[in-house]
């Protein structure tokens, strides 16, 4: 198994403290800030925007996935590729036109991923995946913070997990209920970067204690 990429969800930061908490997480070891962008339209919540995402990066250097949880995200691409240092992850539902959207976010200079709630079938995302960096594969529905962890949806991680092999530089994420007890759980199926959001924010011990229980619930793996 390679090394796993932890990637703190700030949905479930203090945001009175927001810089601080997510300068804290990079000290900590995090190796890339997860921003989720709701319009209460694809998803009923309504998050963050540009000028948060903005002010974000002033205080990390790390990459910062974009999560588009948003309607036809491809309006968004020209604003945000301002930002250095994004992917941005489209949901497949969301995009009326798939291939053009991933087309946009990479020759915008952005990383491109793609990302299916747990219903929606992998066969839904096959004709993207030689286009893309990264699959996120949502282990909640999308849009509320807190939910329990989907052992349903580790079978769909355990096929794609199959299938990329045919695509070497594609990798999984997960999003949703990954903590200390579930994110083992999530990596034996297949998954490479785990998004987790009260797991390290709202972890008893501190960010850096949500960080490290991560990373030691899946290194004996």
């Amino acid at each position: 198994m390679g090394s796993i990429k932890i990637s703190p969800s700030i949905l479930s930061a203090d945001f009175a403290r927001l810089g601080e908490q997510v300068a804290e997480a990079e000290a900590a070891g995090a190796d890339e800030i997860h921003f989720d962008v709701m319009d209460g339209k694809f998803v009923p919540g309504i998050t963050f925007g540009f000028v948060v995402l903005e002010a974000v990066r002033r205080h990390t250097q790390l990459p910062i996935d974009v999560h588009m949880m948003v309607d036809d995200p491809i309006r968004f691409v020209p604003e945000y590729a301002a930002v250095p240092g994004l992917t941005m992850t489209v949901h497949v539902e969301a995009c009326p036109d798939l291939t053009e959207t991933i087309e946009a976010i990479g020759a915008a200079g952005m990383r491109p991923a793609v990302t299916l709630r747990p219903a929606t079938p992998l066969s839904e995302i096959a004709d993207a995946l030689p286009l893309v960096d990264r699959v996120l594969v949502m282990t909640v529905v999308p849009g509320v913070g807190g939910q329990p962890f989907m052992d349903e949806v580790l079978p769909k991680i355990a096929d794609l997990r199959e299938i990329a092999v045919s695509h070497p530089r594609l990798e999984i994420a997960v999003d949703g209920g990954i903590k200390a007890d579930t994110a083992p759980r999530a990596v034996a199926a297949g998954a490479a970067t785990l998004i987790s959001g009260s797991g390290v924010f709202g972890h008893p011990d501190g960010i850096a204690g949500g960080i490290r229980a991560l990373r030691l619930a899946v290194e004996r793996l």
